[in-house]
């Protein structure tokens, strides 16, 4: 069992209720999911690249990656529909509250001058973006074999009506938001 899962359970569900005046347990917003999400454009001319990409991803989730294609053809970009362009992962349940731990309180603070995350990268609906430029900040990729640096996408997807909720159990997760 993750040690954020406790915490959930105990002290978030108290801190937030305390808070917003939630009546109801049901009420009290939690982590629906984690979805990260590694676009790999060069992956036309190379499906190696693709590979490597979604080694990365399971690598650093310990789950299995799934292959994402074009939706669309777009001419400029040389793309066609259907094509392999990338790779996403969606974690729920004790993987998600183990990743996050890992994603808080090691990998992130490996960032080059870090200062926090942008506390405005929500969406509206609770949800929050977050964009990682390279891989190498997760300490399970080995420097060595990493072909070329990758950036990636992690949303953090809960069940909080607002932002200003979101924004509050990301807190009490320990998430860094910029000052």
């Amino acid at each position: 069992m993750s040690r954020y899962k406790d915490l959930y359970n105990d002290q978030i569900r108290d801190a937030m209720s305390k808070k917003f005046g939630y009546k109801n347990v049901m009420e009290i917003p939690k982590l629906n999911k984690i979805v990260l999400n590694m676009g790999v454009g060069e992956a036309k001319e190379n499906a190696k690249l693709l590979e490597a990409a979604v080694s990365d991803l399971e690598t650093i989730t310990g789950q299995k990656a799934v292959i994402t294609k074009a939706k669309n053809s777009v001419a400029n970009f040389k793309i066609r529909e259907g094509m392999a362009i990338g790779a996403k992962v969606t974690l729920r349940g004790e993987k998600m509250y183990e990743f996050l731990d890992r994603l808080v309180n090691l990998a992130l603070p490996r960032v080059r001058d870090f200062r926090g995350v942008n506390p405005n990268a929500f969406d509206g609906r609770g949800n929050y973006a977050l964009g990682i430029k390279e891989q190498l900040i997760f300490p399970e990729i080995e420097y060595d074999k990493v072909d070329k640096i990758r950036g990636m996408d992690v949303i953090i997807v809960t069940t909080a009506k607002t932002d200003e909720e979101a924004r509050e159990l990301l807190t009490q997760f320990g998430m860094p938001f910029a000052k």
